[in-house]
């Protein structure tokens, strides 16, 4: 019998019992049902509903239905809705009709809305730990690489000199904002529904402080009708799924660009490349084409939980019970794409030459405006003079740095010998010495700051 059954005399009908099931995704929900449970349990006892020898019993049940759980020995039946359904009628059967009254001053309201935040809770500070490690990676790469010079690119055109290392930690700082939100919502996930019951609050004695503390949770939640229906928490998973996925599939979407021939910075460990079935010359990226794509997937599923929820009246509704399977995916694609990164990014091949090459003198252009101002020519009549010199060294098809110094004052009569020792990478990078700046001493402050930062984050979820 359904835990609902006693209003209703007619059985559900077979396809209307299927559409309203959800242990198909829910049953991953059985670790922290239990947990929810047991300190439920424990609340009755201490607010006298149960005895000590029942709360016991109960407890025992409790850990053995679970226990079956994951090892796969518990038989599910169909008439389990869901898997609090599932837990409650393994334990009755288990412990007789003691089990029955596990359920008091409890609905599957909060009951499940509790289950999910402690999921969720579990969920990000697992997360956080593989961008984590993905941070770290990126600092590895960019002390061991500190020395290489690249050229920086905008609008996919090569446009100052840059080292390769700013570059590297130019993908690890959005993701320290993405630990940073993902904290947010931990503080937001934070707080109990469990004692709201239905909507209106248990009306069992029930000291949801100790509650709260005994269930980790840092508070519970000041409005019943709220606690059952809020969802917040589980957009904003989402939602920061998104954005991380987001930077994650930048990151790809580049080291898809350098990997190719026509650049040849990079080079794909044969772990995270395939080949073609025609083509047997081909080594694809394909696993970072897929992390580009799972972009499209979280944004979907930001989607669906917006419309889910903009037109719901307050308090709980069966629309609800879809909230999960899009967490649940965003949480499955995320633990599989970031290691895969990680993994990627840690047998990465360097080709330094190759990057070196790739220097084009041009990439010192606005040094040399930069060095006519400091001669007293005003910056945009410098930038003429030069951008006309770049024009000039284009026509002849000579590079920059070998234009004969007579076109050079021809265009400019500021211009002089010294131009030459301007256009170099090593000096155009050095000059760049700010805070924040792509200057050798500049970028070794930087990858100090990010190990104080990326760990001050991962010490603040402990």
């Amino acid at each position: 019998m359904k835990l609902w059954q006693g209003r209703l005399a007619a059985d559900t009908d077979e396809l209307a019992a299927r559409l309203n099931r959800s242990l198909d995704f829910d049953s991953r929900l059985a670790p922290v049902d239990v947990a929810g449970s047991i300190a439920w349990t424990q609340a009755l006892s201490k607010a006298g509903v149960l005895t000590e020898d029942e709360e016991q019993e109960i407890i025992q049940g409790l850990e053995s239905v679970l226990e079956e759980i994951q090892q796969n020995t518990f038989e599910f039946l169909d008439s389990d809705e869901d898997i609090h359904t599932a837990v409650e009628r393994g334990l009755t059967e288990k412990i007789g009709s003691l089990g029955g009254k596990l359920h008091t001053g409890r609905s599957r309201n909060d009951q499940v809305a509790t289950d999910f935040r402690l999921w969720v809770k579990e969920a990000l500070l697992r997360i956080d730990s593989m961008v984590l490690n993905l941070q770290k990676t990126l600092t590895q790469l960019a002390e061991v690489n500190h020395e290489v010079i690249m050229p920086g690119y905008t609008h996919l055109q090569q446009a100052q000199p840059v080292l390769l290392s700013h570059w590297f930690l130019s993908h690890l700082w959005p993701l320290q904002r993405d630990r940073m939100r993902l904290a947010f919502v931990f503080q937001e996930t934070d707080v109990m529904p469990l004692g709201s019951a239905a909507l209106a609050g248990t009306a069992y004695p029930i000291d949801r402080e100790s509650l709260a503390s005994a269930l980790k949770f840092k508070q519970p939640s000041p409005n019943s009708m709220d606690a059952v229906s809020d969802r917040d928490f589980a957009v904003d998973f989402v939602y920061n799924a998104a954005v991380l996925g987001t930077h994650l599939s930048r990151l790809a979407e580049q080291l898809i660009l350098f990997s190719s021939r026509e650049f040849g910075y990079f080079e794909l460990d044969d772990a995270y490349a395939t080949g073609s079935s025609i083509m047997p010359q081909k080594k694809n990226p394909d696993m970072l084409e897929i992390v580009r794509s799972k972009t499209g997937q979280f944004n979907g599923h930001l989607i669906t939980l917006l419309t889910m929820l903009k037109a719901l009246p307050s308090v709980y509704d069966k629309d609800l019970q879809e909230d999960k399977p899009a967490v649940f995916a965003c949480y499955d694609t995320l633990t599989l794409i970031l290691p895969v990164m990680n993994g990627l990014l840690s047998t990465l091949k360097i080709n330094q030459d190759n990057i070196k090459d790739a220097l084009d003198p041009a990439l010192m252009a606005t040094d040399l405006a930069d060095d006519l101002v400091k001669k007293g020519v005003p910056f945009r009549e410098a930038y003429g003079a030069v951008a006309k010199a770049v024009r000039k060294a284009a026509d002849l098809q000579t590079p920059l740095n070998e234009l004969p110094l007579h076109h050079w004052q021809e265009l400019h009569p500021a211009f002089d010998q010294n131009l030459y020792t301007v256009i170099n990478p090593e000096s155009a990078v050095t000059k760049r010495a700010v805070f924040g700046g792509t200057a050798p001493d500049s970028v070794k402050e930087q990858i100090s700051l990010a190990k104080k930062c990326i760990m001050k984050v991962n010490q603040d979820q402990q």
